[in-house]
C-alpha cells in the first residue's frame, strides 16, 4: 500500500530556490531567469531538472515561459493565487512579513462574516447541532492549543454550511498559513476562544436564519481579540528584524 519515503526532488529543491528568491524580490517582475543551461551548470542539475521546476513554477503564476524565447518573472501579486501566502508569510530568516499577516487577519474577518451569513441561510439542521455541540465543547475546554482545535472546528462547520467551494478554499488556505503560528499567538486569540457568549449568539441567529444577526455576532467574535492582535503588530513592526518588503 505504502511505498518509500524519498529525500526531497531535486526539482522541488529548484522550485523552492526560485520561488523564494521572487517573494523575498531578489527577483523582480519582467527579470528574465539564465536559460536552461546556464540555470543547470549554476544549480549544478540537469536541464530536465530544471524545466520541471520552471514548468511548476509557470503553474503556480510566478513566471511566464515564452517558447523559444526568456523565462521572465511574472509579478505575483496578480499572477497568483493563496497557496502562496503561507510560503510569505514567514520569510527565510524566519521573521514575520508583517504585511502578509494584517491582509491575512483582514481576510479572515471578511471571510468568516461572510461565510457566517451564508451559513444563516442555507444551514442544515445537521450543521446546527454540531455547531451548538462545538460551542459547549469549547465552553467546558480549559487548554488553549485544545481550545484552538475546537474553534477551528467551528469555523470549519461554519464554511461547510455556507455551501460556498470558494470559501471552503479560501478557509483552507487560512488553516494552513496560520498552523505554523499556532503556538505563537495563543495568547493573542484566547479573548475569542473565551468569548463563548458571542459563539451562542452566532449559533442562535444561524437557527433563525438571521443573516443580520449572524453577521453582527460573527463580527463581534472575529474581532474580540483586535486589540491583542494590534498590540502584537506594534511590537514586531518596532522590532527591525520583522520589518516588511511588501504589502
Amino acid at each position: 500500500m505504502f511505498t518509500e519515503v524519498q529525500p526531497q526532488r531535486t526539482a522541488d529543491a529548484v522550485f523552492d530556490q526560485v520561488r523564494s528568491q521572487i517573494v523575498a524580490g531578489t527577483l523582480n517582475a519582467g527579470d528574465p531567469l539564465p536559460g536552461e543551461r546556464a540555470l543547470s551548470a549554476q544549480l549544478n542539475v540537469s536541464r530536465g531538472v530544471v524545466r520541471e521546476a520552471l514548468q511548476r513554477l509557470a503553474q503556480a503564476g510566478l513566471v511566464d515561459i515564452r517558447h523559444g524565447g526568456s523565462t521572465r518573472v511574472l509579478d505575483y501579486t496578480t499572477s497568483t493565487d493563496l497557496g502562496l501566502l503561507q510560503h510569505m508569510l514567514i520569510r527565510s530568516d524566519s521573521s514575520l512579513n508583517l504585511g502578509i499577516l494584517r491582509s491575512l487577519l483582514e481576510m479572515r474577518i471578511s471571510v468568516g462574516v461572510d461565510a457566517a451569513r451564508l451559513a444563516a441561510k442555507r444551514s442544515t439542521p445537521a450543521h446546527q447541532q454540531e455547531l451548538a455541540a462545538l460551542v459547549e465543547s469549547l465552553a467546558a475546554e480549559e487548554d488553549v492549543a485544545r481550545q484552538q482545535a475546537i474553534d477551528l472546528e467551528f469555523w470549519s462547520t461554519i464554511v461547510d454550511a455556507a455551501s460556498n467551494l470558494a470559501y471552503r478554499i479560501a478557509y483552507n488556505g487560512l488553516v494552513k498559513t496560520y498552523q505554523p503560528l499556532q503556538a505563537v499567538i495563543a495568547t493573542v486569540v484566547i479573548p475569542e476562544l473565551e468569548n463563548v457568549e458571542s459563539h451562542r449568539t452566532m449559533v442562535a441567529a444561524i437557527r433563525r436564519a438571521d443573516t443580520a444577526g449572524t453577521e453582527a455576532a460573527a463580527r463581534a467574535l472575529l474581532e474580540s481579540s483586535k486589540a491583542e492582535w494590534d498590540a502584537l503588530l506594534t511590537s514586531l513592526d518596532q522590532d527591525g528584524t520583522h520589518s516588511q518588503r511588501k504589502g
